[in-house]
């Protein structure tokens, strides 16, 4: 049995947001904490801007691949975190955990498109992930 924190990122997709979340708290956190993502509704690829943009930074989520939500682990992982005011998700009543949502960065709301639009994505869900390292690990 892992005493590791455990930690599911969740975005729709499962494509770019919270596998980038999963990526960049993986190079923080290395084996400190058991880290998952999910989407409520995935999709069939990763997305190639959210990729770039991870492995800019030293971090990498090419290895991954969308996909949905295992309720069991829904009840063992202490700590949930939604990315995004879209995905919609519910604790089962015996969930173990918490569960937070990070209204991220939309940088197309100010006319920001592309890998420019990805990168301060990237920045945002990168600060908030340190500091749920830290919270977690005592780091």
């Amino acid at each position: 049995m892992s005493t590791r924190p455990k930690v599911l990122f969740v975005c729709v997709g499962n494509g770019g947001k919270s596998q980038m979340a999963a990526a960049l708290a993986t190079k923080h956190a290395g084996d400190a904490l058991e880290i998952h993502s999910a989407g409520t509704k995935p999709g069939t690829k990763l997305n190639a801007q959210s990729m770039e943009a991870i492995s800019e930074v030293g971090a990498d989520m090419s290895g991954d691949h969308p996909k949905g939500i295992d309720p069991q682990l829904l009840r063992e992982v202490d700590r949930v975190v939604i990315l995004g005011s879209d995905a919609q998700l519910e604790l089962p009543d015996d969930a173990r955990g918490t569960l937070e949502r990070w209204v991220t960065d939309e940088p197309s709301e100010r006319g920001i498109d592309g890998i420019e639009r990805m990168r301060l994505v990237r920045d945002d869900i990168n600060a908030r992930v340190h500091k749920l390292v830290s919270e977690l690990t005592g780091n």
